[in-house]
């Protein structure tokens, strides 16, 4: 079930970059009509362009600048995913226990039986199955509209940072490189603080930053550097609201205050039972 929303999640993304993507391309400037290219492109140049003034109009500052307000923006629903993620994260051995307690997939009414178990398991632990697709819808859209907006605005496409035109592909291919390395630290910290790991977080851990490296050397550098710059604060901001290692911490702390209350236990009962004897 849980495979089915997320995948009916990325189909709505994918359809929504498909009309999008067709919502024109010609110049936009405040003289612009429709709610996409007047509300949404042209807001989209106005803020980079106000924000690159600071920097004597340098448009590559006023991206990153941008890109940090809108993560900051969109911070609240991080921090819920991460949460939720987490609370995944710790009940994956009930979710693997109901896996193999219902292991015929071809049969209708075990796989009924174990999606009501497994929504009831993630009513009891307060986990929204659908939690990880959000950042990206809501982030898809964002990332298409800067696209849109350095095409269509001749200042913004012109405009250069350090050594490339923003409009262009990055020459030397650093920021599709640093992309790549932002994106698998993103992923492999989310898999540390995972408790058990497999083959499936392994190798999204590995497709991703491919995925977001081939992309990145074939579109605008603008484009490469927002995602250096959003990728290098998800890096930053797992490390302060989901730190992995802490998270490990505490779970060898709790195995351990655990390990230790049953030991108790077991004593107690060793020395019922002595008692009893005699």
């Amino acid at each position: 079930m849980r495979r089915v929303k997320r995948t009916g999640a990325l189909l709505g993304v994918l359809s929504l970059m498909l009309v999008l993507s067709g919502c024109g391309t010609s110049p936009v400037d405040a003289s612009s009509t429709g709610f996409w290219d007047h509300y949404i492109i042209w807001n989209f140049i106005r803020a980079i362009q106000g924000l690159s003034s600071i920097f004597g109009h340098n448009y590559g500052w006023g991206i990153v600048v941008f890109t940090i307000i809108v993560r900051i923006i969109i911070l609240p629903l991080m921090i819920y995913q991460m949460k939720s993620m987490r609370k995944t994260t710790e009940i994956q051995p009930q979710l693997m226990a109901l896996q193999k307690k219902y292991p015929d997939r071809s049969d209708p009414e075990q796989m009924r039986m174990m999606s009501e178990e497994q929504k009831r398991l993630y009513a009891e632990a307060g986990v929204n199955p659908v939690a990880g697709c959000l950042p990206l819808l809501v982030q898809m859209p964002i990332l298409i509209a800067l696209y849109q907006a350095i095409f269509r605005s001749e200042t913004l496409k012109t405009g250069k940072f350090l050594w490339m035109q923003l409009g262009d592909k990055d020459p030397y291919y650093i920021l599709p490189i640093l992309a790549a390395i932002f994106t698998f630290l993103t992923s492999w910290l989310s898999v540390k603080a995972q408790p058990e790991k497999n083959a499936m977080t392994t190798g999204m851990m590995v497709f991703m930053p491919l995925m977001i490296l081939v992309t990145a050397i074939s579109v605008p550098a603008a484009l490469s550097l927002y995602w250096v710059v959003t990728n290098a604060f998800s890096v930053g901001q797992t490390l302060l609201i989901n730190n992995p290692f802490k998270i490990q911490r505490e779970r060898e702390e709790k195995a351990r205050l655990e390990k230790k209350k049953a030991r108790k236990l077991q004593r107690a009962r060793e020395k019922a039972l002595k008692n009893k004897k005699h």
